[in-house]
């Protein structure tokens, strides 16, 4: 594998400060540059910005695939974590009382690409997904 590079994702949120504070209070990431208009943060090493919008979404419908019987929604975006890291934030949400989507569980038991995973959304609806492998190396596993 090539060595791991950060990537930028730009987010339109409809309330910059509302957002602000989900992701930095209740996610904790460090804050980095901003603007009136922008926030740059540290989202476990990549740069997510989220970037106030007057505009509204432009569908409300939710989409979503089937996955392990669950229903995954889609668009959605996330980061995979050591499992010591995502156990503490899953317990970190619940205390927080963070409505989720998906339950924190464990996802292919026993298979190839066994998975902790949850999905929730921040204040303005998007949708993420948190996950830890229980081997790392079984990140592409068929």
């Amino acid at each position: 594998m090539n060595e791991l590079r950060p990537f930028h994702l730009a987010i339109p949120v409809s309330k910059l400060e509302r957002a602000r504070a989900f992701y930095r209070d209740v996610i904790q990431c460090e804050e980095g540059r901003s603007d009136q208009q922008w926030v740059d943060f540290n989202f476990y090493g990549h740069q997510l910005v989220i970037h106030e919008s007057g505009q509204k979404k432009k569908s409300d419908q939710e989409e979503s695939n089937a996955v392990d019987g669950h229903d995954v929604p889609i668009p959605h975006f996330g980061v995979i974590l050591k499992m010591d890291d995502w156990n503490s934030l899953a317990q970190r949400l619940k205390q927080s009382g963070i409505q989720f989507i998906i339950e924190p569980y464990i996802r292919f038991k026993g298979e190839p690409g066994e998975q902790a995973t949850m999905f929730f959304k921040d204040t303005e609806g998007n949708a993420l997904e948190f996950k830890a492998f229980k081997d790392l190396s079984s990140l592409f596993a068929k």
